[in-house]
C-alpha cells in the first residue's frame, strides 16, 4: 500500500500473441508421370507491412522462349495454351505461399519454372515495387523412385527377419535336446526301477534299531 491509502498495482509485463512465422520451403523437384505435382513458391512478407497488391506470373522456361502458363492478379487465371487445364492455384489467401499445380505430370513437363512475385506497397502518395524471383528445375520420371533412406530400411529389415527365425531355430533346438534329454532320463529312471526284485520292491528293508 502507498503512504496515501492508495493501492500500487503491480507491473505485469504484456504479452503479445505471436503471429504465423513464413518459411520459405524448397519446391520437390521430382515428380512421376500421371501424378500431381506442386511446384512450391513462397515469398514471405513481414506482417506488420501494409498489405501490398500483389501479381505472381508462372513461367516455363525452354531454350527458344520463356512462356508464361499461369496468371494471378487480384484472382487466378487459367491462361490459354497448351498448359490450359492442367495447372491449379495452389496459394494461401495471405499470398506468402503463390504455388501452382500440375494436376497430371507428363514426361514433357520436365524442365525450368519461374515464380515471379511482383509487389507494389502505397505509403500514403509513395509507392514502393518489389520484385521476387524463384527458379524450379523440375524432373518427371516414368515410375517413382526409392530414395537411399527407404532402400536401407527394407535390407535392414530384411536382416532383421533372418536373424529373428535362425534365433527361434536355435530356441526350439535347444528346447527339442532338453525335452529330450529329460525323457531319456524318465526313462532310465523307469527301467532301474524295473530291474529292482519284486520282494525288494514288496519288502523294504528293516530300520536298524540302536
Amino acid at each position: 500500500p502507498a503512504a496515501d491509502g492508495a493501492c500500487l498495482c503491480s507491473l505485469v509485463p504484456a504479452v503479445e500473441v505471436g503471429e504465423p512465422v513464413c518459411v520459405e520451403v524448397l519446391s520437390d523437384t521430382q515428380a512421376v508421370q500421371g501424378n500431381p505435382m506442386k511446384l512450391t513458391c513462397i515469398s514471405c512478407i513481414s506482417r506488420e507491412e501494409i498489405e501490398p497488391d500483389t501479381r505472381v506470373e508462372w513461367y516455363f522456361n525452354s531454350a527458344e522462349e520463356d512462356t508464361l502458363i499461369y496468371l494471378y492478379d487480384r484472382q487466378p487465371q487459367d491462361l490459354e495454351g497448351p498448359w490450359k487445364g492442367r495447372l491449379q492455384w495452389n496459394g494461401s489467401k495471405d499470398l506468402q505461399d503463390v504455388s501452382i499445380s500440375i494436376i497430371n505430370a507428363t514426361l514433357n513437363d520436365t524442365g525450368t519454372y519461374t515464380c515471379k512475385v511482383m509487389r507494389s506497397f502505397t505509403f500514403n502518395v509513395f509507392q514502393h515495387n518489389y520484385v521476387d524471383t524463384k527458379t524450379i528445375e523440375l524432373v518427371v520420371n516414368k515410375e517413382a523412385s526409392q530414395d537411399f533412406t527407404a532402400v536401407y530400411s527394407e535390407i535392414m529389415m530384411y536382416i532383421l527377419l533372418v536373424f529373428l527365425t535362425f534365433w527361434l531355430l536355435v530356441e526350439m533346438i535347444y528346447c527339442y535336446r532338453k525335452i529330450s534329454k529329460a525323457d531319456e532320463a524318465a526313462q532310465d529312471n523307469a527301467t532301474d526301477y524295473l530291474a529292482i526284485p519284486s520282494e525288494n520292491k514288496e519288502n523294504p528293508g528293516a530300520p536298524v534299531a540302536e
